[in-house]
């Protein structure tokens, strides 16, 4: 019979595998420290100008779809310069977790 030996990390990474996601992310801070605040305002529901869309009680699906196609360039206005430099710093699972947690607030 064979004997197999296996590091603490080894074991550790196994376990992990089978865990899925550990951390779901914060969608509330990832508003904060990927700026968008600065344009949508800090309650996500006074934005910084008349035209910038109010995101607070959006759909999530309606917001991660816009926020997917502003990223790609599939929705490309005078309304989505402003974002477009900053949705590239934007992976689709931080948009997802924006997107749901915009979804709870009123």
């Amino acid at each position: 019979m064979k004997t197999f030996h296996l590091s603490t990390s080894s074991l550790l990474g196994l376990a992990l595998l089978g865990a899925g996601p550990v951390l779901a992310l914060d969608g509330a801070g990832l508003y904060q420290t990927k700026t968008c605040f600065a344009c949508h305002g800090k309650d996500a529901n006074t934005p910084l100008q008349p035209n910038y869309p109010r995101l607070a009680g959006q759909n999530a699906d309606y917001a991660y779809n816009q926020m997917q196609d502003i990223k790609s360039g599939a929705r490309d206005n005078g309304q989505t310069a402003a974002m477009k430099g900053i949705m590239h710093l934007v992976s689709d699972e931080e948009m997802r977790a924006i997107a749901d947690w915009l979804a709870t607030l009123q």
